[in-house]
Parts: C-alpha cells; structure tokens; sequence
C-alpha cells in the first residue's frame, strides 16, 4: 500500500514537472526572421481591408497613437511655432475674407488646394502635440466642411472647370483631413459627409469626372478616400465608385511611360496602380508601381536622397544632381512610401522613406522652419532669388528660403513630418506591432488579448546605431513585435531584458520576436552602421557617401542674407494684407568657403579612405544642421578648378569622374545632407596629374 502511494505521488510529481517544463517552454522568447508579413488574419483593433479587398500587410494607428520624442518631436516643435503653425497670418488662401471653403455654395474669391494641403499637417500635428489652440482652429475649418455640404452630397470650393466640369482636385486632400479628424474624435458626421460625397461622385457620368490635369493624375487620393470608408462601412457601392476612380484617372501602367513627367505629380500618382491591386488583385497592377518609381529614377533619378530630379517637369537631357525637386515632392513621396508599406509588406518602401526624410526633406526649410524654398537639389550651391531657367524648368526666383513664397509647396509641406511620424509604428494582422521608422517616443495600442500596451522608444536613430524599447503593460500580454532591419545593415542584433536572442538576421527584413510581454520588459535593438560608397555611374561616375542610412554632403560654410518676401515671391503667390514680411524675411544663402571639391578615394580600401567623428548630441535635439551634426566624416579631396558656377548661375554640371587634376590634397569635412542646406553630394573622383 505504501509503495503504490509512493508511485502515485511520484506519477504527480513527474506531471507537475513536465506541465511546468512545458509552460516554460511555451514562455520562452520564440524569435525568426520573416521576409513576408503573413497578410491572411486581419486585425481585431484597428480598422484594414475588408474582403473582397486583398488584406493589408499592416493596418494605419490612429494619430493619436504615437506620442514623438527626441528629434522628431522638435521637427514638429519647430513647424508649430515657425511657417505652419503661422501660416494663417500670411498667406491669402487661408483668409476667412471672401473664402471658399467658407460658402454654402462653394462660392469665394479664392478656394482651391491650398487650405486642405496645409490642414492635413497643421491638424495632425495639432492632435499628435496635443496643442488645444491648433485644434481649436483645425475644428474651425473642419466644422465649415460639415455646414457647407450641399444638398446632393457635394461639398467645398464649386470650382468649374474651362471644359464646364467640377474641378475634384481640391476636395481629395480634404477629405484626408475628414479621415484624421475621424481618428481624433470619432465624429460619425465623417462618416456621413464622405458617404452622400462618394454617392454624388459616382452619380457623374464618365464623360465628365476626372476630366483635368490635377485630378486626373491625382485621382489615386480619392482612390485611397474610397477605401478608407469602405473599411468602416462595407457598403457596395464604393467598390463600384473604386473602379471608376481607377478607369478615369491618369494611365500610370504604362511600361516605358509616364502620363505626364511633372515631379509631384509622379510622387503622389505611381501609387495609383498598386492601390487599386488591392481590388483588382491583378499582379499587373502591383508591378506597374513599382515599374513607374524605377522608371523615373532610371532616367531622372542617379543621384542620392531618395528622388529625382525634375524642377518642376522632368526633362529630357537635364539629369545632372543639380536638377531639383519641389518641397512638396518629397512629402507625396514620402506619403506614398508610407502607403505603399502597408499595400505591399516590402521593406523597400520604408527604406526610400528615410532616405528623403534623413537625406532631403529638412533641407528644404531654414532650421527654424520659418521659411522654405521651393526647390532643393542633391547639388545645390548657390540658394538666391534669381531667375535661373532654363538651367531649371522653371522661370523666377525659385530657389530662396521665401515664407511668402511657393504656393504649393507653402502649404503642402506641413504634412511631412507628422504623416512621417504617424507610420512609425503599424499594428499587424496577427494583433502586433511593427517599428517601422524608426524614433524616439512612445506609441499606446490594443494587441494580443486586447488590452492597450505602450512601448516607449528611445533612441537617437538614424545619428545611432541603437534603438532601445521598454514595454508598459498593467498585466502580461502575448503579442508578437516585428523589428525592420533596413536594406543597408547587416548584423543586426537584438537583446531582450539584458539577454542575446539567437537569431540570424538578414537586411530587407523583419525579426518577430514572439513573447508574453509584461511590464518593465526591454528590447535593444543594435543597427550597425557602416560606411558605403555608392557610384552613380550613369551620373558622370559620380559617387554618394553614406553611413548607415544617411548620406553626407560637404561641409559648405554658408552667409545667410536677408530680404524683403514681397519683393522676392514667385508671380502667383499671394498673402493677406496685414502680413509682416520684417516678422518673416526671405533669406538668400552663398557659399562662404570652397566648394569645388572631388573626392580622393583608395578603391581597394574605401572605408579607410573617410574616418567617422561623432559628436555629442545637440542640445536644442536638433540634429539636421551643418553646426549641430552629432555624427560627421573626414575625408580627403583635391580642388576642381574647371568645376565653377555656371551661365545659369547654378552650380556647374558634374565633370566625368575621374577627374585628373595636380591641385593639394586636403582634409575636409562630410556632414549629414539633410542638413546642409548649400550642398554637393554627388562628388567627382578624382586623381592626381602625376
């Protein structure tokens, strides 16, 4: 009797045992590399594709999820306080005298795409920075919206167009707007308004939707508009309002073509064809996107920051980096990447996002984003009001640093940063979250069981290699937690809680680390960086430096001189009567120093041919500054004296590397080219005479 009691406890003992081994077992940190994000789930907490639709790889946060720190937050700090968040003094587009966003019948002196490009980034900040005077004015405008929608559903400015259609451009990036202010508020009049609209559209005949430049390469936005409620609502008809969209706008399918080559245009329209694959389902689709951004750089785009080059329209010949791209350019372009990351789970997208906002976007802006001019090239070395066409495409002073100045752009780039910072983190189908760009901050989700998390980053990312995660939980929570590992790193490393997660990680990938997460756990991610030539040989063998994800650029010393915004706007700008053009000066800047420089390179050893400097981190958190660079690069390099400012009064076209030249050897200093607003960042290689 003893001995068959022993045996029974023992038979418990070995129960308990194993039943604890396996739950330890099944707590323990589960971590692989994932190339593809599974997109057959789809999320409980936040709204994504309904069928028939195909599923998204990651689903948008609300705006109000992520909570910037570090340099980000003083980015958006900085547009609150400088042009956008004063833009209202100036500019006559955002007057409420004789507006018509204001009019019942859509009726004013002035109304068009103005108020909604700079509404989309003042509002989203407004809600990001928790600002109750910028959301008290966004709640202004947005509230006109709702009282001015017109009995049969349309709304906004009644803009008739010279073939006698309703002009719908203006109206896309308003309803941008709508869905943002959704996210904040919840407000079911969003909903509402954007379904009597989208019944009104469909309602036009063929032969009249779409019918003009702007919204006929443009009609992609609507497109997006489109799913958005489709994803709240799942009524029919906008399926059907989908395909129409897509059949009406401009072709971006085309193999070796472009409907029209002007640079915004292409940024904010190419991904036309991988949004309405999400319907479609036709493969066809997704490559025709992905065929129109190579298509353009092939041609227009060997030069590095993320862009190409085309002032205005791209032309046939004008290929060298001095060619430019509008500010707003580059915030379609990032908009487009960001979209496009949830569209298609490749890595690719985020990548070329931090290429333009690391490397061009800050350039466009003084530093204290108080002015901005309206085109900025990879070569830039001169940065006035002159008339420089045909040198760029376009005639008048389109190279300053003008608050007053730069219609579109003006406005437009107020969305930059804050749509940059909303896509930091997605959630996934499988109830997760994803760090897609990197940054300081903390972002609060509901995943796994349900229940809210936040996970607080801390970093100084792209400025450093490592990126620090710590979780806050009120109870254990599994979820899995996707990291990106960048096209450009290779050894990634991840430590959880102090301890070396086995994992073998690849770039243009993503590590899943599967936990049941609790409160206090930490994550460090280790990004290394190195240094990378890359030869821009259909660019005159020109070559880009890069560190990890940012590019450098010479260190051009840079005189800054003031002037009158009336006096140096381009012709169709215009600003309220009361503005201060003392309160907002134009600045010219010149080249102080030498610019002219080639770079010395030892093909058989190039990383030792630059050394990397790091400085201490700028106490203002404003890295993107020639003075204020945490990390820069020494190099050597020879004097091009043919290499001079040209007829056009533009830095001069690239000479075809290698260059022989018999001038001295010197040391000089490389900085981060999303700080350098004078800069050369396509060098010449050069070689000695002797």
């Amino acid at each position: 009797m003893l001995r068959s009691t022993s045996m029974f406890s023992g038979l418990i003992l070995a129960t308990l045992l194993f039943s604890c081994a396996t739950k330890k077992k099944k707590e323990e940190v589960q971590a692989s590399v994932v190339t593809s994000i599974n997109n057959t789930p789809v999320n409980d907490y936040y709204a994504s594709n309904k069928d028939p639709l195909q599923h998204e790889f990651f689903a948008k946060l609300p705006v109000t999820a992520f909570k910037p720190e570090g340099w980000l937050r003083k980015q958006l700090e900085l547009q609150k306080d400088g042009l956008t968040g004063h833009l209202g003094e100036i500019s006559t587009w955002l007057s409420k005298d004789g507006n018509s966003w204001l009019a019942k019948n859509g009726k004013g002196k002035f109304g068009w795409e103005e108020l909604p490009y700079w509404l989309k980034g003042y509002g989203d900040i407004a809600y990001m920075l928790e600002d109750s005077t910028m959301i008290n004015h966004t709640k202004f405008w947005i509230e006109k919206v709702f009282e001015n929608q017109r009995e049969d559903g349309d709304f906004g400015p009644a803009n008739i167009t010279n073939e006698g259609t309703r002009d719908l451009w203006t109206n896309m990036p308003m309803l941008w707007c709508l869905q943002s202010y959704y996210e904040y508020s919840h407000d079911e009049r969003v909903i509402d308004l954007m379904t009597k609209y989208f019944k009104w559209e469909l309602a036009i005949p063929d032969d009249k939707f779409l019918q003009t430049y702007w919204e006929n390469s443009r009609g992609g936005d609507n497109l997006v508009s489109v799913y958005w409620l489709y994803n709240r609502t799942g009524d029919k008809f906008l399926l059907d309002l989908a395909s129409k969209l897509d059949r009406n706008t401009a072709d971006w399918r085309q193999k070796n073509n472009l409907p029209n080559w002007h640079n915004v245009n292409i940024a904010e329209s190419f991904r036309e064809p991988a949004t309405y694959y999400m319907q479609s389902k036709d493969s066809a689709d997704l490559a025709a996107t992905y065929n129109d951004f190579n298509l353009v750089r092939k041609i227009y785009g060997q030069v590095p920051g993320g862009m190409f080059g085309a002032d205005e329209n791209a032309r046939e010949g004008y290929t060298d980096p001095r060619q430019a791209v509008e500010t707003c350019g580059m915030v379609e372009q990032m908009t487009s990447d960001e979209f496009l990351m949830r569209f298609t789970g490749d890595t690719f997208w985020a990548d070329n996002c931090e290429d333009v906002a690391f490397n061009t976007f800050p350039a466009a802006f003084t530093p204290d984003y108080k002015a901005l001019r309206y085109l900025t090239a990879p070569n830039m070395v001169v940065s006035d009001s002159k008339n420089h066409s045909p040198g760029i495409n376009n005639s008048g002073p389109f190279l300053n640093m003008n608050p007053f100045s730069s219609r579109c752009c003006q406005h437009n780039h107020a969305a930059g940063w804050v749509y940059y910072a909303e896509n930091t983190w997605m959630a996934t189908p499988d109830n997760g979250l994803a760090a897609q760009l990197y940054s300081a901050g903390s972002v609060t989700a509901r995943v796994g069981n349900g229940k809210d998390v936040t996970v607080e980053t801390t970093t100084h990312y792209p400025f450093n290699e490592q990126v620090h995660f710590k979780i806050h939980s009120a109870a254990n929570n599994s979820f899995p937690l996707y990291l990106r590992i960048p096209k450009w790193c290779e050894n990634a490393t991840v430590k959880i809680n102090g301890k070396a997660v086995a994992v073998n990680t690849k770039p243009d990938t993503y590590i899943k680390i599967d936990n049941n997460w609790k409160d206090g756990d930490e994550v460090v991610l280790q990004l290394p960086m190195q240094l990378k030539v890359r030869e821009w040989t259909k660019n005159k063998n020109s070559v880009s430096v890069n560190y990890g994800p940012l590019t450098f650029s010479l260190d051009i010393k840079q005189k800054y001189v003031k002037k009158n915004s009336t006096e140096t706007a381009i012709g169709d700008s215009k600003w309220q009567e009361g503005a201060d053009p003392t309160k907002w000066p134009t600045w010219e800047i010149y080249p102080a120093s030498i610019w002219n420089y080639g770079l010395v390179l030892n093909a058989n050893d190039i990383e030792n041919s630059f050394e990397v400097e790091k400085r201490s981190w700028p106490s203002d958190d404003n890295p993107f500054t020639n003075e204020h660079a945490p990390i820069v690069l020494k190099a050597h390099a020879k004097q091009i004296p043919s290499w001079q400012i040209d007829q056009f009064g533009l830095c001069g076209l690239l000479p075809q590397s290698p260059v022989v030249v018999d001038t001295k050897d010197e040391e000089v200093t490389l900085v981060p080219m999303g700080g350098a607003r004078l800069r050369i960042s396509s060098f010449p290689v050069v070689e000695s005479s002797k």
